[in-house]
């Protein structure tokens, strides 16, 4: 019994201590300094399964291309119109804050709420395959439980019904 209590306890400071260090800003991780186009393309998928690149296929052989892949989205008029779409599906998700819009491209950061982790997403019209290109990237861990694909899904799925 005694031993039982002491694993509750363990337990619990863990928790207090993972959801203290969230609401400190201990787990936002580094920006990166590397976003953007370069050559043609948004920056890879990560080396871990934290990440989604409608461009994965252009890297044969990344370790993380099958899980990394998502396709682009699709152009709804011009490109211009539908990174505006995009950006207002972005205004109305929770955590989410627009830091860069250009012609042609958004820069999104999304804060999860409780723990406070920041994954960074990129929306860049390409102008040679007509669609809307996308990453998205966990800034800490190995994992990101599906989070970052789910997040483009649903601003697909948006997108296609407006």
């Amino acid at each position: 019994m005694a031993i039982m209590k002491w694993a509750l306890i363990v337990v619990a400071l863990v928790v207090i201590t993972g959801l203290l260090a969230g609401q400190l800003g201990l787990l936002k991780g580094t920006p990166p300094t590397d976003l953007g186009i370069h050559d043609g393309k948004l920056k890879p998928p990560s080396k871990t399964s934290n990440s989604v690149s409608s461009q994965a296929s252009l890297y044969p052989d990344h370790p993380q291309r099958a899980y990394a892949d998502i396709a682009p989205l699709p152009l709804k008029g011009d490109a211009a119109a539908t990174l505006d779409r995009i950006a207002g599906i972005i205004e109305g998700m929770s955590g989410a804050e627009i830091v860069k819009r250009e012609p042609g491209y958004l820069y999104v950061q999304f804060t999860t709420r409780l723990m406070k982790y920041v994954d960074d997403a990129e929306f860049w019209f390409d102008p040679d395959s007509k669609v809307i290109q996308v990453r998205s990237a966990s800034r800490l861990g190995k994992s990101d439980l599906g989070v970052n694909r789910e997040r483009i899904e649903f601003i697909r799925q948006k997108l296609d019904s407006v």
